[in-house]
């Protein structure tokens, strides 16, 4: 299995040994070794997968990268985080997502208002197995706990990515005074309840709600 480890915050290093790990197309900074790159699609393997990007709009430019060696990824200096996997699920955009291992299942499924309101679409990419995936924020991103006891509330702006048995909700604040032009500028947030994790980037993308 290929060994992710990062180099500063914005640069990911991934050691090969005849591994092989899916990353943002045009994300490879540098590399020893001997590498072979090929590009391919997000959104999910095979005709399934071609079919649902059609559908969702969900594209991911992806380029397999296999070899022996070291291979370096970074992306418009944003910062990076390691995710590690194990057996289950993480939800994450996809312009949010730098490089998975090569054994990750990756796929996409519905997110509905939540995610037309964090201006990505109503569509998300997840990666599930186990193994690592490499995230990309704006800022260095925090991962925040959700218990039972505890749920958390996240603007959609900030929000980059979840795991665990979580569900989410979309909740809105809009009253006539918000269509009066006197809303408070937090007129909706994504609502998390169970038990997992969310991470969320210290910078807000532009919203459909970011300005009511």
């Amino acid at each position: 299995m290929a060994t992710f480890r990062l180099q500063g915050s914005k640069v990911l290093a991934v050691s090969m040994t005849g591994d092989a790990v899916k990353a943002k197309n045009g994300s490879m900074v540098a590399y020893d070794g001997q590498m072979a790159f090929k590009k391919m699609s997000g959104g999910g393997e095979g005709l399934r997968g071609m079919v649902t990007r059609r559908l969702t709009g969900e594209q991911m430019e992806v380029m397999e990268v296999r070899g022996q060696g070291t291979c370096w990824f970074a992306d418009r200096a944003s910062e990076i985080n390691l995710v590690s996997l194990h057996g289950d699920k993480l939800w994450v955009e996809a312009s949010n997502l730098l490089c998975t291992d090569g054994g990750l299942r990756t796929g996409t499924t519905f997110t509905g208002l939540r995610g037309g309101a964090t201006g990505n679409g109503l569509f998300t990419t997840t990666v599930e197995g186990t193994g690592q995936a490499a995230i990309m924020s704006d800022g260095p991103a925090v991962v925040l706990r959700v218990t039972p006891q505890y749920p958390l509330q996240v603007d959609p702006g900030a929000y980059i990515a979840h795991q665990g048995n979580l569900q989410q909700h979309f909740q809105s604040g809009v009253t006539f005074r918000t269509f009066m032009g006197e809303g408070g500028g937090e007129a909706f947030q994504i609502r998390f309840e169970g038990d997992g994790l969310v991470y969320v980037q210290p910078s807000e993308r532009n919203t459909i709600g970011g300005d009511v």
